[in-house]
């Protein structure tokens, strides 16, 4: 711990609700209330918030978004290295989940100075643990990419991915993502649509992605969306034997070993190192 570390002052991450305002947490609303400082993602958001909860800020609050995030981390700075409490939250979640906080954690990072967290509700893990898929190993994604060919390029770099994988996704693009989801990964490999959590239409789709895309195809989905995608299965070792013939092959035909070893992992579904470490093997 550095000498700034031990100062009054602090950089609060606090989460707020994802849906009901009921998930907020008692120290979120004394944070709030007693607070130096607030720097919100949405100022108005954040007043309806407070009005919800019955709290009224005692700080000045201020907004820290997208494009305005970088220029704000120095003024949240200068407030905690002078010995101040200042609060960050989001419209929703966790800050810093693809939302806005990340530039100002590492900013009062960089300078010795403390930061802590207020956890409470995740759209991340409520998805997750909704989607009935396994939980013992995840990864995070975020939005995909809005471009149809970025979008199936990204997806295709995960169709061997073992770990069940959680993205965020905007609704009216939610049936073109599924049908990506669909083409790259397969038709059969299972899912979960879960949207509006915690709220009054809550809902979750279950099933194969090729399902999900029909469903999703029949009428407008609307609310905020998470899309949960269970992990590629194991390739069977007759499977993985093909492929390591398959790599021989094009190395001995003067292709790169990690080159050719990755183009076949993908177009096989299998994982890149698992492949790459057989034909390792497969040499004696």
């Amino acid at each position: 711990m550095t000498a700034s570390e031990d100062a009054s002052g602090v950089l609060l991450i606090a989460a707020t609700p994802i849906g009901n305002p009921g998930d907020a947490s008692t120290r979120l609303v004394e944070a709030l209330g007693s607070a130096d400082l607030v720097a919100a993602e949405d100022t108005r958001r954040l007043h309806r918030l407070c009005q919800a909860l019955g709290v009224t800020p005692r700080g000045r609050v201020v907004s820290c978004y997208e494009h305005n995030e970088e220029a704000r981390a120095a003024e949240v700075v200068e407030a905690v290295a002078a010995g101040r409490t200042v609060v960050l939250v989001s419209d929703a979640g966790m800050p810093s989940v693809s939302d806005p906080g990340y530039r100002l954690v590492r900013a009062c990072v960089a300078e010795g100075l403390r930061v802590t967290v207020l956890p409470g509700p995740s759209a991340v893990l409520s998805a997750l643990a909704l989607s009935g898929l396994p939980t013992d190993r995840f990864a995070f994604e975020g939005f995909p990419p809005r471009k149809p060919g970025e979008r199936a390029r990204s997806f295709a770099a995960l169709a061997a991915e073992p770990r069940t994988t959680v993205f965020f996704e905007s609704p009216h693009r939610t049936a073109a993502t599924l049908a990506a989801m669909r083409d790259a990964l397969g038709a059969e490999r299972p899912a979960a649509v879960c949207r509006e959590l915690t709220k009054t239409y809550e809902e979750v789709v279950r099933g194969p992605l090729a399902e999900l895309v029909a469903w999703a195809e029949q009428g407008e989905v609307r609310g905020e969306v998470c899309i949960v995608v269970g992990g590629a299965p194991p390739a069977p070792a007759a499977d993985l034997g093909r492929l390591v013939a398959e790599v021989h092959e094009q190395v001995a035909a003067g292709g790169r070993l990690k080159t050719v070893a990755g183009e076949v992992a993908q177009r096989g579904g299998v994982s890149r190192k698992l492949l790459y470490d057989a034909v390792l093997a497969s040499r004696g």
